[in-house]
C-alpha cells in the first residue's frame, strides 16, 4: 500500500498529528453502516445524524478521543428468544470523524431511530502578533 503523505510540503509545520488522525480515520471508514448525514445547523453549528434503528441509548456510546468523534453501538444477542426466522442480525459499529481544533460536541440525542449529534463551530478570529527583532546572535546560541 502506497502511503501519500498530504502535509509534506515545508511551509505545514506541525500538522503531523493531524495527519495521523487523517489515517486513523480512513482506516475505520471503511464500512458503510450506519448511513449518515452531515448537515449545517446553523452559522456555526453542524448536525451529524446516524440511522441506527433497533439500538437502545445504552447500546450506544458517543466518545472525543484526541480530536477525533467516535460513535460506537453495540446490540447484545437475546439468549431467551426463538427465532423462527432471524432477518435482523445484532450488530456493532464504529463510525469515526476527525473534529477541528476548537470544535465542540454540544450534545446528542436519539429520536426514531436517528441519533443526531450536535457539534458547535468556534467564532474565528483573526489574530495578529507582531515579533521583536532582535540584533545580534540568535538567542539559542549565546549559551554555547
Amino acid at each position: 500500500m502506497n502511503r501519500t503523505v498530504v502535509f509534506n510540503s515545508p511551509f505545514l509545520l506541525g500538522f503531523e498529528r493531524l495527519e495521523q488522525l487523517l489515517e486513523r480515520t480512513a482506516k475505520s471508514g471503511g464500512d458503510g453502516y450506519p448511513p449518515y448525514n452531515i448537515e449545517q445547523a446553523g452559522e456555526d453549528r453542524l448536525r451529524i445524524s446516524l440511522a441506527v434503528a433497533g439500538f437502545t441509548t445504552e447500546e450506544l456510546s458517543v466518545t472525543v478521543e484526541d480530536r477525533q468523534l467516535v460513535i460506537r453501538g453495540k446490540q447484545s444477542d437475546a439468549e431467551n428468544r426463538n427465532f423462527l426466522h432471524r432477518g435482523i442480525a445484532a450488530r456493532q459499529f464504529q463510525r469515526a470523524f476527525v473534529l477541528a481544533e476548537g470544535i465542540e460536541v454540544t450534545g446528542a440525542t436519539l429520536e426514531n431511530g436517528l441519533l443526531s449529534i450536535e457539534l458547535e463551530r468556534p467564532k474565528s478570529n483573526t489574530i495578529v502578533r507582531t515579533i521583536h527583532i532582535e540584533t545580534g546572535t540568535p538567542s539559542h546560541r549565546r549559551s554555547e
